[in-house]
C-alpha cells in the first residue's frame, strides 16, 4: 500500500518539474500572462506534490507512544498547505490579469511552442489526475486527493489559456490572454474552497456525515441492539475512528456479546474501510425495556 502511494506521488513530482520548467520557458519567450500564470500554477503544484510525497510516507507510519492515533493527520495538514499555496497563485494571477486589462500592456507573441506546451500540459495533467484519483480512492488518501485536484484544475485552466491563445493569434484580441488568466484564478479559487474546507473539517475533528449515516443504518439493522448512544466519529488521514455505546439484553453472556461486537465491527468495516471501532457494551436496564 505505502509503496503504491509513494510511487504515484513521486511520479507527480516528476511531472510537475517537467511542466513547470516547460511553461516558464515558453511563457517568458512569448510574454503570455496566461502561460506564465500556468507556470506559476505548476510551480505551486510542484511544491504541493513534494509535500504530498513526504506526507504519504509519514501518514502510514504506525501509532507510537507519542502519536497514539497514528500519523494520518499529516495528510490532512498537507492538503491544507496545498490550499494555501493555491491561494497564493490565485491572488497573483488576479493582480497581474486586472493590471494588464487596466493598463492595456500586452506583449504577447503566440508561436507553435505556445500551443505545444499547453497541449502537452493537458495530456500530462489528465493522466496524472486519473492515476492520483484512483490511488486516493483506493486508500482513502486526502493528500493524494488534493494532488489529483491540483492536476485536474490544471486541465481546465490550461484549456482556458488555450482559448485565450487562439483568440490572440487568430482574432487579434490580446485582451483574451489576461481574461483567460482570470478564468484560471476563478477555477483555482473554487478548488481552494473545496479543498480547504475539507482539510479544516478533518483537522477540527468534524464528524463525517456520510460515515455517521452508514453507522447509524448498521446499528438500526441489528435487533440485538436495544439502544445506542454517544456515537462519535472522526477521520485521521485514511483512518476513521469510531466509538459508541450499545445496550443489549442483560442475560447475554460475555462470549455472546464479544462475538456480536466482532460481527458489528465487520459490518462497519465493509462500509468504512480502515475503520477503528471501539464499542462499549451495557446491559439494558429493566425500566428501559418497558
Amino acid at each position: 500500500m505505502v509503496k503504491e502511494k509513494k510511487n504515484v506521488a513521486l511520479s507527480s513530482v516528476i511531472a510537475a518539474v517537467f511542466l513547470t520548467g516547460f511553461k516558464f520557458v515558453v511563457g517568458i519567450l512569448t510574454g503570455s500572462l496566461g502561460i506564465l500564470s500556468e507556470a506559476i500554477h505548476s510551480l505551486l503544484d510542484l511544491l504541493a506534490a513534494i509535500v504530498t510525497y513526504f506526507s504519504v510516507r509519514l501518514s502510514d507510519k504506525p501509532a507510537d507512544k507519542k502519536h497514539n492515533f497514528g500519523h494520518g493527520k499529516v495528510e490532512n495538514l498537507s492538503a491544507l498547505i496545498q490550499t494555501v499555496l493555491l491561494l497564493v497563485v490565485c491572488f497573483w494571477i488576479f493582480y497581474e490579469g486586472i493590471s494588464r486589462l487596466v493598463t492595456g500592456d500586452f506583449h504577447i507573441e503566440v508561436t507553435i511552442w505556445s500551443y505545444f506546451v499547453i497541449a502537452t500540459s493537458i495530456v500530462i495533467d489528465f493522466s496524472r489526475s486519473r492515476a492520483l484519483s484512483r490511488v486516493a480512492k483506493k486508500y482513502n488518501s486526502q493528500a493524494l486527493e488534493a494532488d489529483a485536484l491540483h492536476f485536474s484544475t490544471d486541465i481546465w485552466s490550461s484549456t482556458a489559456v488555450l482559448v485565450g491563445l487562439i483568440c490572440v493569434d487568430i482574432f487579434d484580441f490580446p485582451y483574451a490572454d489576461p481574461i483567460a488568466a482570470l478564468v484560471v484564478a476563478v477555477v483555482v479559487l473554487y478548488v481552494c474552497y473545496k479543498l480547504g474546507k475539507k482539510s479544516i473539517d478533518i483537522l477540527l475533528d468534524r464528524a463525517p456525515e456520510q460515515s455517521v449515516k452508514f453507522i447509524e443504518a448498521i446499528l438500526n439493522e441489528h435487533n440485538e441492539i436495544q439502544q445506542y448512544h454517544n456515537l462519535r466519529v472522526r477521520n485521521s488521514g485514511a483512518d476513521t475512528f469510531i466509538t459508541f455505546n450499545i445496550h443489549i439484553h442483560p442475560k447475554t453472556t460475555f462470549v455472546e456479546a464479544h462475538h456480536f461486537c466482532d460481527h458489528l465491527e465487520k459490518d462497519i468495516a465493509e462500509k468504512i474501510p480502515r475503520s477503528i471501532v471501539f464499542i462499549h457494551v451495557e446491559p439494558q436496564e429493566e425500566e428501559d425495556r418497558r
